[in-house]
């Protein structure tokens, strides 16, 4: 039973998500509550802490002699990991853009292009991101690129198609906005995988030489190629279908 209610913090992620309450607040609660029901103490053994327990010999989940405390650990997960953060300094540059008019401008110029449907456009920019994947370049891609240019370029070819536009239809927004979503995470997910400098391929290779299997890094992006083309592949059926099912409804409207 012990063991089961080291995995509480699962639960507290899957109720934080159906309630959608703040995704930091429920990471860092489920973190603490984990750590807690595996015997971590709340606080590190540092002087000042120490200091405030002397002679307790330890306090049942605040603090023990030789612990490095949760606090810390997350503090120093954090710092490690800073560089993940970038993305922030990125937000203003693309707030700038859109407030003169970046989302307005790509959504006509993709009403210009000849033959440039939902689809396509995912398609085009999976392969993109694939590509960059495979270059080592990391890009934070949803903020970045697929809410600024990607959503709005796939909603101008929809409504070139569409005689009433998608003003009074949100299920085919919605699909839309999913589906670049959708060539974003495919992307992203398969394509690092095509670079051997990339942080997943990377971590499946230390793996498998402490497990005693003996395996090159490129051994590792050479198995990634077929499940990158099977990801296409099935992507280009997904967009397909969407087109095919756009075009069901602009000829609906057209009645």
């Amino acid at each position: 039973m012990e063991d089961l209610f080291k995995l509480a913090g699962i639960g507290v992620v899957i109720v934080g998500m159906v309630r959608r309450w703040r995704p930091t607040v429920v990471v860092v609660i489920a973190a603490l509550l984990t750590g807690l029901a595996a015997g971590i103490p709340l606080l590190p053994d540092e002087p000042l802490v120490r200091r405030l327990f002397e002679g307790s010999g330890g306090v049942p989940g605040l603090w023990q002699p030789g612990s490095a405390g949760l606090l810390s650990l997350l503090g120093n997960a954090f710092a490690e990991n800073r560089l993940m953060t970038l993305f922030l300094l990125t937000l203003p540059a693309i707030g700038l853009a859109e407030r003169y008019g970046l989302r307005e401008e790509s959504a006509a110029l993709i009403r210009r292009l000849r033959g440039a449907t939902v689809g396509r456009i995912h398609l085009v920019y999976q392969l993109f991101r694939i590509l960059h994947g495979a270059l080592g370049i990391r890009l934070n891609g949803h903020p970045s690129f697929v809410r600024p240019l990607i959503a709005p370029m796939a909603t101008g070819a929809a409504e070139v198609a569409s005689p009433r536009g998608l003003a009074d239809d949100p299920t085919a927004s919605d699909r839309i906005k999913a589906a670049g979503a959708a060539a974003e995470n495919y992307g992203n997910f398969y394509g690092q995988n095509l670079s051997p400098v990339q942080a997943g391929v990377l971590l499946v290779f230390g793996v498998m030489q402490g497990l005693g299997v003996p395996v090159a890094i490129w051994d590792l992006v050479r198995a990634t190629v077929p499940v990158v083309v099977v990801s296409v592949i099935l992507a280009a059926l997904q967009f397909w279908w969407l087109d095919r099912w756009l075009r069901r409804r602009a000829r609906q409207e057209a009645r």
